[in-house]
């Protein structure tokens, strides 16, 4: 306060406030004066709003003062009160709480009862909670050194069945005390229970609202000050008169300024008169020298301006023509009396340079939208309907793409063709005569489409009745457009990397005729839709090449077993070709092996390294190898080619592949699965049922570690289902894999009894509605068992003399079978092979006859690993030739290692058996 009644300047006030006279002795001795002397010597403000500033100031530390005392003794009377309700709240809950009367009447109370009331005092807020005898004996307390001591204090009250409060000064200031009796079931009082609580935990109100006074305080003093502020500029405004030098100069430089500036002034009083005019609203309305003094509606000016000017209402730019200059006009009201100042502006220029802006400026945002808007996929047709769809309307009614024939497959094109497909074709109206989508169109010399396409350059046909080549190309066609109202064209080649891919044309119908201006755009239009429409054109021949890559790599059909019956599908992704594949194997022993894999990825590194682990599965499956050996092997195989490729300095590795491999034996039904990261099978059983039968999963191959694949061996009845597929059937970015699960096998048992290729075709359509994002192999299977009738098996003795028997029963089963134009060289084969067991094998031996369609299968097994080689004996050795004849009697042979032994096999054909020469044969070894 004192700093604003003595330092503040003088012009705060309102006023100048002359400097006081002071007495001689005044000087830097005065400025030691007391602060008592110089709040009494500070001067009184002089003007209306000092005054008003300094009352309001009392007013407001008043009312905060008031508030404050008022709010500190409401708050502790209320501070007291509250303390006596809240140990008495929390003496009765503590006495009347369940087990508090039990408590006390047992043989240590203080045991049951001082946890219980540490907890209440902790959790009420209160200081203490004491649990007494009925004598005045402690049984708690938050000191446990005065638990047993005795409590002098009388109580009688409390035991009467009232409670008992007390206010005190304790050590921590005023506090409040409450206790009350604790009875039993027959009324006896069996204890007490004190609480105690200081005000000083209660006392939080003025605390919490003392900031809120005060900052109230403050915003009444900021208004204070800003009302203060207000008053002082209005005094200043009515009191601050001027004198006649300052006004004849202040009139004479607003003159000045008002008939030097380049924009037209006029003054208009409420009743319409022109009251003061420049010289350049003269220039612009042509009006006469004595124009001031009369109505602005006798001045010549156009009826619409002279309302506008006579009406005195606000307005905006509104234009005008005044002879040849367009106007730009602005009203303004003024003053209390009426009246109102116009300005004006010659837009003459302005309209014809914002005209060309605004051309210029559509023109760049149609550049800028083609840059958005084409290109957006890498489909060829798509990007030339995204050209289309850019120029129509803004830039012209009608658009049409052709391209040459071999850019449409993703080839290169042909240059210095006319002849083009049209595949886009967009306009303001669907029933334009012009040739329609998929037309094949040959341009004839002199047409403008074909002068383009052989200048490289854009054509510009400004009147299509006026242009001999176009309308010579299909007279009829051009009759019927002109018709139709379409009036001009641009047609323009689309070229890219100094290829011709095709021309594109814009057409008007409505707009007014393309001009030389046009070109431009047009041009760079196709200049962009080119490069994407080449991009796509490059896309497509690469996914084509991809495409064939991997069909060829897929198996294009799958032999006929009769262990299984097989249906399979395979969906590429919208990304194009990827790394899912799937094989089906036939086994020796009737066997046959199912195979799916995935390789993570797309495009042809992925189709090709699909390509290599196909092959190696295959080269692993002719040495008869069970899926978790195998697996083991692909694993080693894909850590090879990873190191491989990073030597090379190659990035791509093929980390991510996974595969599931299953063996299916028709003799038995039995199925042994083994999978590396793949997703396991569904099984559906012959009634419907649908289940996923839990398989070991190692880690995908490449990462495995060396860590061991194991197996899960599944029992297949007759004509259940198999169903191996890849992740991109049941995953999605979106969606989870359970939910795709349990769609798949409500799919399934939806198609319970339909062929395999309508179950294909079911799980697709319902599983992929749309393209999917990631490629897809599904392979279906139904089991199938061999009649027991079609296989005999026997058990060989560790005897040479058992030979014989064993043959001839084999003999009598073939004859049983109505094969016995085989059994000569089945006797062969059944000897050589039974006797080598025999001879260098060991217990069990055993011999299995196997029928399948068109092959016999002879097995022979033994409790032997070392294996059988095929070698040409020397015409002075006695044996080694037993091999070469089974070799030679039979389609193929083979051997295959088990749990606890191996087996040798041999098939033969049955469609065309041949009893052979056996003379020829050892001749021919000789």
């Amino acid at each position: 306060m004192g700093k604003v009644g003595r330092d503040a300047p003088a012009s705060r006030w309102g006023e100048h406030v002359p400097p006081e006279a002071g007495p001689p002795e005044a000087g830097p001795t005065a400025r030691h004066r007391s602060t008592g002397r110089r709040v009494l010597s500070l001067p009184k403000p002089r003007s209306v709003a000092g005054q008003f500033f300094l009352l309001q100031l009392v007013v407001v530390l008043l009312l905060i003062a008031t508030a404050v005392v008022a709010l500190v003794i409401q708050d502790r009377n209320r501070a007291i009160q509250e303390a006596r309700d809240r140990s008495l709240v929390a003496a009765e809950s503590f006495a009347n709480a369940p087990g508090t009367a039990e408590a006390m009447k047992s043989d240590d109370p203080t045991a049951a009862l001082q946890p219980q009331a540490e907890a209440v005092r902790k959790k009420t807020g209160v200081d203490y909670v004491v649990a007494l005898s009925p004598y005045g004996f402690r049984w708690t307390h938050p000191d446990r050194d005065q638990i047993g001591k005795h409590v002098s204090t009388s109580y009688g009250q409390a035991l009467e069945g009232e409670p008992h409060q007390t206010t005190f000064d304790s050590s921590l200031g005023k506090a409040v005390d409450s206790t009350v009796a604790v009875f039993d079931e027959q009324g006896n009082a069996v204890g007490l229970v004190t609480v105690g609580v200081t005000v000083a935990k209660v006392t939080s109100v003025v605390q919490d609202q003392l900031p809120v006074i005060f900052a109230a305080g403050g915003v009444a003093l900021l208004l204070a000050a800003g009302g203060s502020a207000l008053v002082s500029g209005r005094l200043r405004r009515q009191t601050g008169g001027m004198g006649p030098v300052e006004m004849t100069r202040m009139y004479e430089h607003h003159d000045a300024v008002l008939h030097a500036v380049r924009e037209g002034v006029l003054i208009l009083g409420a009743d319409g008169r022109l009251l003061l005019v420049n010289d350049e609203a003269r220039r612009l309305l042509a009006l006469p020298p004595e124009a001031e003094g009369r109505r602005v509606t006798e001045l010549g000016l156009s009826p619409s301006l002279a309302r506008l000017l006579g009406s005195g209402r606000a307005a905006s730019d509104k234009v005008f023509l005044a002879g040849d200059t367009l106007l730009a006009v602005n009203v303004r009201p003024v003053g209390p009396n009426g009246g109102s100042v116009a300005t004006l502006r010659d837009t003459t220029e302005l309209r014809a340079l914002a005209g060309r802006a605004d051309v210029a400026g559509g023109r760049l945002q149609l550049l800028y939208d083609a840059s958005t808007r084409i290109g957006t996929t890498l489909d060829i047709k798509r990007t030339a309907e995204e050209l289309t769809e850019v120029a129509v309307p803004r830039f012209a009614d009608y658009a049409t793409v052709e391209l040459v024939e071999s850019v449409l497959q993703g080839g290169e094109p042909t240059e210095g063709s006319t002849a083009m497909r049209r595949i886009a074709a967009v306009g303001i109206r669907d029933d334009a005569p012009l040739s329609p989508v998929g037309t094949l169109v040959r341009h004839a010399p002199g047409n403008p489409v074909a002068t383009g396409v052989a200048t490289g350059r854009p054509v510009l046909a400004r009147h299509l009745a006026d242009s001999e080549g176009w309308r010579a190309q299909a007279p009829e066609r051009a009759r019927r457009v002109i018709e139709f109202g379409i009036h001009s064209m641009i047609t323009v080649p689309l070229r890219a990397r100094g290829q011709l891919l095709g021309v594109v044309e814009f057409w008007r119908s409505q707009q007014d005729p393309f001009e030389q201006d046009d070109l431009s755009p047009a041009e760079e239009l196709a200049a962009r839709a080119a490069v994407c429409i080449d991009n796509a054109r490059r896309y497509t021949r690469e996914h084509n090449t991809a495409v064939t890559l991997q069909r060829s790599l897929l198996p294009s059909a799958l032999p006929e077993l009769s262990a299984l019956e097989v249906g399979h599908r395979y969906l590429p992704a919208q990304a194009g070709v990827g790394g899912d594949w799937y094989d089906v194997i036939p086994l020796p022993g009737a066997r046959v092996a199912l195979v799916v894999g995935d390789v993570v990825g797309h495009g042809l590194h992925a189709a090709a390294t699909m390509g290599r682990l196909r092959t190696a599965v295959h080269n692993f499956a002719a040495l008869d190898l069970p899926p978790d050996e195998l697996l083991a092997h692909l694993d080693d195989l894909i850590a090879r080619i990873d190191q491989d490729a990073a030597a090379e300095g190659d990035t791509e590795a093929v980390t991510g592949a996974t595969c599931l491999y299953a063996i299916y034996d028709p003799v038995s039904g039995r199925c042994v699965v083994a999978r590396a990261g793949h997703p396991g099978p569904a099984l559906v059983s012959p009634d419907g049922t649908v289940t996923f039968p839990d398989i070991p999963v190692a880690p995908p191959l490449g990462v495995g570690g060396g860590l061991p694949v194991e197996t899960a061996v599944l029992r297949l009845p007759a004509d259940s289902r198999l169903v191996l597929y890849t992740d991109g059937l049941v995953e999605t970015r979106d969606g989870d894999i359970d939910a795709g699960l349990r769609l798949l096998s409500e799919v399934l048992a939806e198609t319970h009894g339909a062929s395999l290729d309508d179950t294909c075709e079911t799980v697709l359509d319902t599983m992929l509605p749309t393209r999917p994002n990631d490629d897809v192999a599904l392979l279906v299977a139904r089991t199938r068992l061999l009649d027991p009738d079609e296989v005999a098996e026997w058990h060989v003795p560790d005897d040479p003399a058992a030979v014989p028997r064993v043959r001839a029963e084999a003999t009598r089963r073939l004859e049983s079978w109505g094969l016995g134009e085989t059994a000569f060289t089945t006797e062969l084969i059944v000897s050589e092979l039974v006797t080598n067991a025999v001879r260098y094998g060991k217990s069990p031996i055993s011999l299995r006859l196997l029928r399948d369609r068109d092959s016999l299968i002879c097995e022979v097994g033994d409790g032997t690993s070392t294996s059988p080689h095929l070698r040409r004996a020397a015409y002075t050795d006695e044996g080694g030739r037993g091999l070469f004849l089974v070799a030679q009697l039979s389609r193929r042979w083979g051997t295959r290692y088990t749990d606890r032994g191996k087996i040798i096999w041999a098939e033969q054909a049955l469609d065309s058996p041949v009893t052979p020469d056996l003379g020829d044969l050892l001749m021919e070894d000789l």
